[in-house]
C-alpha cells in the first residue's frame, strides 16, 4: 500500500478546514494535495521574472550591435594581402538598402574584443556569491538589486564611452557584476517555487525571457543605430536603461521569495507547492537554508564536474555567436547594420520556441516514463550541443552563400533550446538545495567563456576578415562543445546527491 502523505505539525487546523472541500489531485507518490484555482501566483512571478530576463538580455547584447555603428571602419587598417577569392564580393546597393555608417570611435578588432569581453570580468565575479546570497537573504531581494545595477549602469555607457575606453571597460564590468547574480538567484527562487514534475517546463518559461530579450534588442539596436536623433547608438541603452529601472517596482510589488512568504497567494497553491516539495526535495527548506555549503563534496562529485564541462562548451559557442556574429554578418558578409540585426536575432526566435516546446515534450515523457530523468538530460543535452555545432560547421561550408548561412544559424540553431530541459536544469535534480550556489559555479566557469571566446576571437581575426580565418573559429567552437557534451553523457546524472539531502535532527 503506497504510503499516506501526512500533515506535518506546524499546519494549521483552517488550512485543511479551508481545503476539505477542494478538487484534490495525486502526485507521483499517490499523495492527495489539494488543487483549487493554484496557478495565479506561479504565472505572476513566471511572468515577471520573464521580462527580467528579457531586460537584462536586452541590455547586454546591444552593444554587440551598436559596436558595429560606433566603431570607425575606414580609419582602420585592415589587412590588405587577402586573396580574391577569400573575400565574399560586395553586394550591389539598392535604392531601399541603408549602408553601415562609420562611427565615433577608432577601436580595432583585438580593442572590441575587450571591450565585449569586459562584460564577463563582473558577471563571473558575481556568480556564486549571488547563487548563495539567494539562499540566504533571498532571491527577491538579490535578483532585484542585479537588475537594477544593471539598469543604472547601462544608462551610463553613452557617457563612458565617449570619455575613453577604459572607462567604458569599466562601467561594463560593473554592468556585469550586477547581471551575474541574477541567473544564480533566480535558480534559488525556482527551488522553492516549483514542483520537481513541472520545473523544465516553468524554467524555460522564465529563462526564455533571455532569448526574447535578445530578439527584441538585436533589431530593435539595429534601428536605432540608423537614425540621426541623439546619435542612434546610445538610444538603445538609454531605453532598455530606463526600462531595467521600470521593471523593478514591478517585481518588488508582485513576486516574493516563498510562497509561505506571499501576502496574496491562495492557501490551495500555497499549501500545493509546499508540499509537493516536501514530497520530493527530501524536506526542502522553504524559506531560508542557513546550512554551511558542503564545498569539499561539490568540488569532487563526477556528475557536478560533467555538469561545468558541458556548460562551458554550450558558453563558447553561445558567446561566439552572441558577441561576434554580428561582426561576421557585417565585415564577411556585408549586410547593412538593419540586415544585421535582424538576421542575427533570428537564431534567437527559433531557439525561443524550440525550446518552449523542447521542455513540455521532456517533462511528458519523463512522467509518463518513457525515457529517465537522467536519460532525458543526456538525449536533450546531446541535441542542444551537437546539432548547433553542426551548423557552426555549415557556416564554414556555406561560405558566402547568405541563404545557406541563414539556414545554418536558424535552422540548426533552434536546437540549442533543448538546453532547458537538459543542462540548464540539471542543477536543480543535484541539490534542491544549494541550486543557487551550483549553478553560480557552473554559470561563472561556463562565462568564462563569455571573455574568452571575444578575446580569442579578437586575436584570430585583428584585421582579417577572411572565410578562413572565420572557419577556424567555427570549427574550434564546435569542437569544444562536441567534446564536453561526451563529457556529461559519461558522467552526467540526475539524482539528488548525497550531500544536498537534509540530515535528520537525530544526525
Amino acid at each position: 500500500m503506497p504510503q499516506r502523505f501526512n500533515i506535518d505539525p506546524y499546519d494549521e487546523e483552517d488550512d485543511l478546514n479551508s481545503t476539505a472541500n477542494q478538487p484534490l489531485i495525486q502526485d507521483e507518490d499517490h499523495d492527495q494535495i489539494p488543487d483549487g484555482k493554484f496557478p495565479k501566483a506561479r504565472q505572476v512571478f513566471a511572468i515577471v521574472g520573464f521580462c527580467g530576463f528579457a531586460i537584462v538580455y536586452a541590455m547586454r547584447v546591444n552593444l554587440s550591435i551598436s559596436v558595429v555603428s560606433m566603431v570607425n571602419h575606414t580609419a582602420i587598417n585592415v589587412d590588405t594581402n587577402q586573396s580574391i577569392t577569400d573575400v565574399c564580393p560586395i553586394p550591389t546597393p539598392t535604392n531601399t538598402s541603408t549602408p553601415t555608417r562609420d562611427g565615433e570611435f577608432l577601436w580595432d578588432e583585438y580593442s572590441q574584443g575587450i571591450v565585449l569581453g569586459s562584460f564577463f570580468y563582473g558577471y563571473v565575479l558575481t556568480q556564486i556569491p549571488g547563487g548563495r546570497l539567494a539562499e540566504t537573504l533571498g532571491g527577491k531581494l538579490v535578483y532585484g538589486v542585479g537588475v537594477f545595477i544593471t539598469a543604472l549602469f547601462t544608462l551610463l555607457t553613452p557617457i563612458a564611452a565617449r570619455k575613453n575606453l577604459p572607462a567604458l571597460v569599466l562601467v561594463r564590468i560593473f554592468e556585469g557584476i550586477g547581471e551575474g547574480v541574477t541567473f544564480p538567484s533566480m535558480h534559488a527562487m525556482l527551488a522553492r517555487w516549483v514542483p520537481k514534475t513541472e520545473r523544465s517546463r516553468f524554467a524555460a518559461v522564465v529563462y526564455n525571457g533571455a532569448n526574447f530579450g535578445t530578439i527584441i534588442s538585436i533589431p530593435l539596436t539595429g534601428y536605432l543605430c540608423s537614425i540621426d536623433f541623439m546619435g542612434g547608438w546610445p538610444l538603445s541603452f538609454y531605453i532598455f536603461g530606463l526600462l531595467g529601472i521600470f521593471w523593478c517596482f514591478f517585481w518588488w510589488w508582485y513576486v516574493f521569495d516563498t510562497p509561505e512568504s506571499h501576502p496574496r497567494i491562495s492557501q490551495e497553491e500555497r499549501l500545493y507547492i509546499e508540499k509537493s516539495l516536501r514530497n520530493h526535495d527530501d524536506e526542502l527548506d522553504t524559506a531560508r537554508n542557513n546550512d554551511p555549503v558542503p564545498w569539499r563534496a561539490i568540488a569532487t562529485s563526477a556528475p557536478m564536474w560533467a555538469l561545468l564541462i558541458t556548460t562551458c562548451g554550450q558558453s563558447w559557442v553561445f558567446y561566439t555567436q552572441l558577441t561576434e556574429l554580428p561582426s561576421y554578418m557585417s565585415n564577411v558578409l556585408h549586410f547593412n547594420i538593419q540586415q544585421n540585426a535582424i538576421l542575427s536575432s533570428l537564431p534567437y526566435l527559433t531557439s525561443w520556441i524550440f525550446g518552449i516546446f523542447c521542455s513540455i515534450y521532456a517533462d511528458w515523457l519523463v512522467e509518463n516514463e518513457y525515457i529517465t530523468q537522467k536519460n532525458s538530460l543526456k538525449l536533450w543535452n546531446s541535441v542542444a550541443s551537437i546539432v548547433p555545432s553542426i551548423g557552426l560547421i555549415g557556416i564554414s561550408w556555406a561560405g558566402c552563400d547568405r541563404i545557406w548561412v541563414m539556414i545554418m544559424l536558424i535552422g540548426l540553431g533552434a536546437f540549442s533550446g533543448a538546453n532547458y530541459a537538459a543542462a540548464q536544469m540539471n542543477h536543480l535534480f543535484l541539490a534542491p538545495r544549494y541550486a543557487g550556489t551550483l549553478y553560480g559555479i557552473t554559470n561563472g566557469a561556463g562565462n568564462l567563456c563569455g571573455f574568452l571566446a571575444p578575446y580569442f576571437i579578437g586575436s584570430m581575426i585583428n584585421g582579417k576578415e577572411k572565410l578562413e580565418t572565420w572557419s577556424r573559429v567555427f570549427y574550434i567552437a564546435a569542437l569544444i562543445n562536441i567534446l564536453c557534451n561526451f563529457v556529461f553523457i559519461a558522467f552526467g546524472d540526475a539524482e539528488e546527491q548525497s550531500w544536498s539531502k537534509r540530515r535528520s535532527r537525530d544526525e
